[in-house]
């Protein structure tokens, strides 16, 4: 009796099609970048039964090398967790990274501003509310990584899958609407500021060459497309754990340009003798009292944009390894690391830049343009934006994309166009019979990314008010995804029960940061149908 190798039906190689008959190329996925080629032989299988060998499967031995080096582990040792996926390879200072590069956006440069509606007494005060309140929901979230004990319970893949886990009913419904919703409305922002940092770019050498009396009006649209057409590139990474280079890479330009805006404020101090700004922030009469209550209202969700990303800790704790110790553990640790971090961060920037300007503090520090010079200082600090903003969107995203794709999966199993992957050489090198570096190209998700990506894009150019919206995503996804589900979810796995001192606690947290919520995206709402008055689409400039 002949055996033969089983073949996967969703998957083709144009590289080595031997290879697709071999798990350990499975595993060769998360290190396809590092793979060169290799000489074949060193590690063989024989297939067969009855002691008659049918094939024999020849696995290159450089190969598999870079695969233990890449996860970790010795030759020998396994390269599974224990539910069949690969080895995670995070730890604490990669999950603190994923997190810096997600919460240190472009919600840092706004907060001068939002100091300026609030004054020196309430500014700080709330950003150190938001700081306390997203720790210790994140740290509820993360205790429901796993369903049971924290080291052996079931995994929880991502944020839907732990809503799954612990709720039940209307709930998971709505919490995946305003999850996803909320990604969505995050990509536009993201879009929205990095072209008006790459557009800043361009005015600040304007104002250089032609003087600060002149206009330099530009439009944000060119800068836009650009942005989407570099986000349609990166959006082909198959999945979040090959992105940490992009996210390590991303959290260094953040504290780039975050440091250049601190330094710059400094500056600007000590050229006024003093500091700007009072108590109660900007002064009835600057604006009417009625603008003062929306703009106060504004800051709080734009303080509350600065602290977002708990609807993908999920997601980034899933790339943390095994226990001992267990996921919850590190991730409460990379937590404490991160938020600590930001904090520091967010207050020296957004005191720095109320200090600076006073009332007249810009929406955003870095290209509002309460500095034109040193120009070429500027230009370095909005292209670190730019090019963590190109990561920050990436890692917000990577739950959407692998969401949908999953759901396409499963309704169409046997698509053709949903399921199979393609290997496309990368390099010239591997020849018809070799190991060279291949791509595995998806045509769905080649096309869903790309859709998404281009959709975001064209909403950004229609809607183009940075702070406005900044504030409306912070009060929208701040409450549900930040602080509601996941004290639900923790009272569910921690089996609290009702009405007990706790509970009551965790209830009260959940009803202020509503009120917070509530008030904060009616003060947004209130900007953009100001902004709405005088916006022409696709025409006004800045």
């Amino acid at each position: 009796m002949t055996h033969h190798t089983k073949f996967n039906p969703n998957y083709i190689s144009i590289c080595n099609p031997a290879s697709s008959l071999s798990l350990i190329f499975t595993s060769l996925f998360l290190s396809w970048k590092r793979v060169r080629g290799s000489r074949r032989g060193d590690f063989c299988k024989e297939m067969g039964e009855n002691g008659v060998v049918a094939s024999k499967l020849c696995y290159p031995a450089a190969a598999m090398e870079v695969v233990a080096a890449e996860l970790g582990h010795t030759a020998g040792s396994k390269l599974y967790d224990d539910d069949g996926r690969l080895k995670r390879t995070g730890t604490m200072w990669t999950a603190s990274a994923h997190i810096i590069t997600a919460v240190i956006g472009s919600g840092v440069l706004s907060l001068g501003w939002a100091i300026a509606q609030l004054g020196w007494v309430a500014g700080p005060a709330v950003m150190l509310l938001f700081s306390f309140v997203t720790y210790y929901t994140s740290a509820l979230l993360a205790d429901c990584y796993r369903s049971g004990d924290e080291s052996t319970g079931k995994r929880n893949y991502t944020y839907m899958d732990a809503v799954n886990a612990n709720l039940s009913g209307i709930k998971v419904q709505v919490c995946g609407f305003l999850q996803y919703a909320n990604i969505v409305g995050v990509a536009i922002g993201y879009t929205i500021a990095a072209s008006i940092s790459m557009l800043a770019i361009k005015r600040a050498n304007c104002f250089h060459v032609e003087g600060h009396g002149d206009p330099c009006n530009i439009s944000s649209t060119p800068y836009m497309i650009i942005f989407g057409v570099a986000e349609i590139f990166f959006s082909q990474i198959p999945d979040f754990d090959q992105i940490s280079w992009l996210s390590i890479l991303a959290a260094v330009m953040s504290f780039t340009y975050s440091t250049i805006g601190l330094g710059l404020g400094v500056v600007q101090v000590v050229a006024n003798g003093g500091v700007k700004g009072s108590l109660t922030g900007i002064s009835i009469g600057m604006v009417t009292p009625m603008d003062k209550v929306w703009r106060s209202l504004q800051a709080f969700g734009d303080i509350a944009f600065a602290y977002s990303y708990s609807l993908i800790l999920i997601e980034i704790q899933d790339t943390i390894r095994a226990p001992p110790p267990s996921e919850s553990r590190v991730m409460r640790r990379a937590t404490v690391v991160s938020v600590a971090v930001t904090t520091l961060f967010y207050m020296l920037c957004g005191c720095t830049g109320y200090a600076a300007f006073g009332d007249a503090a810009p929406g955003n520090l870095l290209t509002g343009f309460g500095f034109y010079e040193p120009f070429w200082l500027l230009d370095v600090a909005n292209a670190a934006i730019v090019v963590h903003l190109v990561g920050a969107y990436q890692v917000y995203c990577q739950p959407l994309f692998a969401f949908v794709e999953k759901w396409a999966q499963q309704r169409w199993p046997k698509s053709w166009y949903i399921t199979k992957d393609i290997d496309v050489p990368l390099s010239l090198s591997g020849g018809g019979g070799g190991g060279g570096r291949c791509y595995k190209l998806n045509l769905f998700r080649l096309t869903w990314r790309s859709a998404f990506v281009v959709a975001t894009t064209v909403v950004s150019m229609l809607l183009p008010f940075f702070n406005d919206v900044v504030g409306f995503l912070g009060a929208v996804g701040f409450w549900p995804l930040t602080v509601y589900f996941p004290v639900e979810m923790y009272i569910v796995q921690k089996r609290i029960p009702r009405w007990s001192t706790r509970w009551v606690c965790l209830q009260l947290l959940s009803l202020a940061c509503l009120a917070i919520t509530v008030a904060s995206a009616a003060g947004s709402i209130a900007g953009i149908l100001s902004d709405l008055k005088v916006y022409k689409p696709f025409a006004t400039t800045y």
